[in-house]
């Protein structure tokens, strides 16, 4: 892991809501193509912009944004 990593659920999180990457940047005020950088993992956001994503999808930051990787779904078992 590099130190700078940051691993996110932006891509996850659209696809949930049924949001574009071109809804979802025009709602936070950027490029439509640092959307993709920050889901590919080539952009690491401002502390300004997590926080703007994190309330755009009603989660606390945590839920969007991780310094380890997010477990695959379905591999957490349930109990």
């Amino acid at each position: 892991m590099s130190a700078e990593e940051v691993h996110n659920r932006i891509s996850m999180l659209r696809a949930e809501r049924g949001v574009s990457r071109k809804d979802l940047a025009a709602a936070l005020g950027v490029h439509y193509q640092t959307i993709g950088y920050l889901e590919r993992g080539e952009y690491s956001p401002s502390l300004f912009l997590a926080l703007r994503i994190a309330e755009y999808f009603g989660v606390p930051v945590e839920v969007v944004f991780s310094l380890r990787p997010f477990p695959r779904l379905g591999s957490e078992v349930v109990k």
